[in-house]
This record gives C-alpha cells, structure tokens and sequence, in this order.
C-alpha cells in the first residue's frame, strides 16, 4: 500500500509541492499578525496594527489551514527523507512537527493572554516566547518548499504529469 502511494507521490510530486507550499505560504499572514499584533505589542506597549471583524476572522480562517500545510509539506521531508537521508531534510520535518506540540499545547490565545494579562490559564511569559519562536521556525522551511517548487517546474515535472498522468485518467 505504502508503496503505491509513494509511486502515485512521485508522479504527482509537482502538484503535490504546488498545493503543499500555497496551503504552507497562508501561513505568512499568521505570522505578519504575530509580529505586528502581538510581538510588536509586547516590546512597544501597542499594537504595530489592529485588524477589523472581518481581517481577524481571515487570520483565524488562515490559522486553520496550518493543519494541512503541515501535513502536506510533511510529506515532502518524507518522501525527500525516503530516497536519500539528509540533515536538513530531518532537521525541517522536525521543525515542522513541533508545530503540532505548539497547536495543542500552546494556542495563539493563551500567547495573547499571557502577554496582556488575561489568561484563562496562568502561563509564564517565557513560555510564551517559546510558543512564538516555535512559530517561526516555519520560515526557512517556506523558503525551502519554495525552491523546491521552483526545481520540479525547471525540470519540467509537471509537464510530464500532464502528459502521463492525466492522459491515463
């Protein structure tokens, strides 16, 4: 089974990177609103910017497809992982599953009230910036997903998963 989908990954590897990297670049906007909303606040006393209804609504629509952006892009490191080990390839999967340890151990709520006063529960502030920089450590590997991209449209894989694939649907 496992090797089948691996077949079926490789000759979508291009589309899959595709949808991986839109789903995994959302993120950036999570992470501008982190900075500027929440950071920004904590270092200067104020808000760099302040969303309406509508923005806050999008951010938290954004936050929401974290859990398929880390799934997919995931899958990338494995497969990668799979073929030949390398450091930096276990290095980003790591940094991309401790994600999972800052989505349901530390939320962006509990970050913000522990900044501004009002926690539900008591964090210590430290463990807020630990939270945060768990955030950014998506950063390099956005850049790396993106020169992946950027590599299988140079050598031209999504032509041949248009030619082949797709003529055998």
């Amino acid at each position: 089974m496992w090797a089948s989908f691996w077949a079926w990954y490789e000759r979508t590897y291009t589309l899959n990177v595709s949808i991986a990297l839109c789903l995994f670049l959302l993120q950036i906007a999570h992470l501008i609103w982190l900075f500027g909303a929440v950071v920004w606040a904590k270092v200067f006393g104020a808000p760099l910017f302040t969303f309406n209804d509508f923005w806050q609504f999008a951010i938290i629509l954004v936050d929401y497809t974290e859990v398929p952006a880390l799934i997919s892009v995931s899958f990338i490191y494995i497969n990668e992982l799979r073929g030949k080990w390398h450091i930096k390839n276990a290095l980003y999967l790591a940094f991309l599953n401790i994600q999972w340890l800052h989505l349901f151990w530390i939320t962006d709520e509990f970050v913000v009230a522990s900044f501004t006063g009002s926690a539900p529960v008591a964090l210590p502030l430290w463990l807020a910036w630990v939270a945060i920089s768990i955030d950014y450590l998506e950063l390099p590997v956005m850049f790396d997903v993106l020169m992946k991209f950027i590599t299988a449209i140079k050598e031209k894989r999504l032509g041949d998963f248009l030619r082949h694939q797709l003529r055998e649907s």
